[in-house]
């Protein structure tokens, strides 16, 4: 669903509410031209006490932390860019929505250097179902192993989530819907697994949960985190520091991606090969239901992880 066919008419930028047609930016912004900018992805999802955004403050300390190794000084303070969000979801009344805040160096002059640019900040929301369809979450994926590789965290940070970086994840996703995949999965510079375009993966063999760790130049996911608590609350062992080499990939009892906009989405199919019994499974399954159980707030565990509107 584009833009125009769903019903938003507001962002936050720089401190004002401004109409959705009005939220614009000069051609020669210095993050259009360098991608010298971070960003959010966060979940906002509906439940019977009204609207509630899921780890906000972890996606906003995230937001702090990767404008850091680019000097990116954001004026505001957490809690003003908190009720900035909170009347933003609520002006234009969404029950449920995907939250996107954006920090970057804007225009003043087009060095590389970013030198007197201001940092600009905003904030948008709007409705979004399922990141990879809704089919997905039951049915799961298929993906292919790309031939771009993920960048190494001695070449960018790879823990801030940077906009310019992003070229990278569109390159493998593209890559792979046009070869008739839904998603990719991508390898680090040592041929090991890293992550997907857009999501963080896990791997379960033996009745065990396997994900690669941070020094797998992956992003420290936040919904990577949720389920690495969850799934130990539930008594599975997991391995959060493990490296994962391609071919474990095939011989996996199950697989499954999580993120902000993909939840948990299993992996049904890598490289035509089946994984598992090719479809979702049952630890899968399993987590994929805790995880939506919590979301939804049909339990009251974790309530500190949600920000009412």
């Amino acid at each position: 669903m584009s833009f125009d066919e769903m019903d938003v008419d507001t962002i936050w930028m720089n401190g004002e509410f401004v109409d959705w047609e009005d939220a614009q930016v000069h051609v020669l912004t210095h993050g259009l031209h360098y991608g010298s900018g971070v960003f959010e992805g966060v979940r906002c999802y509906e439940t019977e006490e009204g609207p509630a955004i899921f780890r906000w403050e972890e996606h906003l300390e995230r937001l702090y932390n990767s404008c850091k190794p680019y000097d990116l000084d954001i004026e505001y303070e957490p809690e003003e860019l908190t009720e900035a969000t909170l009347e933003l979801i609520d002006r234009q009344d969404l029950a449920s929505c995907y939250i996107r805040p954006i920090v970057y160096y804007g225009y003043d002059s087009l060095g590389v250097s970013p030198g007197d640019c201001p940092t600009d900040v905003t904030i948008a929301a709007w409705p979004w179902g399922a990141y990879l369809g809704e089919e997905a979450l039951e049915n799961g994926v298929e993906v292919m192993v790309s031939s771009w590789r993920k960048h190494a965290s001695s070449q960018i940070p790879t823990n801030a989530k940077t906009t310019g970086l992003y070229v990278n994840s569109m390159l493998a996703g593209e890559e792979a819907r046009r070869n008739g995949y839904v998603e990719a999965i991508v390898l680090n510079k040592e041929g090991n697994v890293a992550e997907g375009p857009g999501e963080n993966l896990f791997l379960v063999r033996d009745g065990e949960i396997h994900t690669p760790g941070l020094s797998e130049s992956i992003l420290d996911g936040i919904t990577r985190d949720t389920v690495i608590t969850l799934a130990e609350e539930m008594g599975y062992t997991v391995h959060d520091d493990a490296t994962i080499s391609r071919g474990e990939l095939n011989t996996a009892d199950e697989l499954f991606f999580t993120g902000s906009a993909a939840e948990v989405t299993p992996i049904r199919q890598v490289d035509n090969v089946e994984i598992g019994d090719g479809g979702r499974g049952p630890v899968t399954e399993e987590i994929q239901s805790r995880f939506f159980d919590l979301v939804n707030r049909r339990t009251d565990d974790h309530d500190d992880w949600f920000t009412y509107v």
